[in-house]
């Protein structure tokens, strides 16, 4: 299995989860993700068997923000509706102005 750089869903995607069972080890559940101890290096070849937990201390990691547009505000209903309501009335507006451009073009051609 090779492991490659590539962009999902527009996002920098650079490996995947495995199970236990997909790295050959015994042991672990079908399915859940398989976590290493932080002294292996991201990239690296996993062990042959699953290493045992020892006491370490976690780097500090980086703080991720979040994309735009992830988890926007959803509108309530009066919010929904007042656009709603401005939308009508642009569509009005332009309506109206098209009609007096008409009426104008027809004036301008008998004159």
């Amino acid at each position: 299995m090779t492991v490659q750089k590539a962009t999902v869903g527009g996002v920098i995607s650079e490996g995947l989860f495995c199970d236990s069972i997909m790295l050959g080890w015994s042991g672990g559940g079908k399915g859940v993700a398989a976590q290493l101890p932080y002294r292996f290096e991201i990239g690296s070849s996993p062990p042959s068997s699953k290493p045992r937990k020892e006491e370490e201390e976690k780097p500090e990691e980086p703080v991720i923000k979040p994309a735009e547009g992830l988890y926007e505000k959803k509108l309530t209903k009066e919010e929904k509706k007042k656009l709603a309501e401005e939308r009508r009335k642009a569509k009005r507006a332009a309506k109206e102005a098209s009609k007096l451009e008409a009426e104008n073009e027809k004036v301008d051609t008998v004159l």
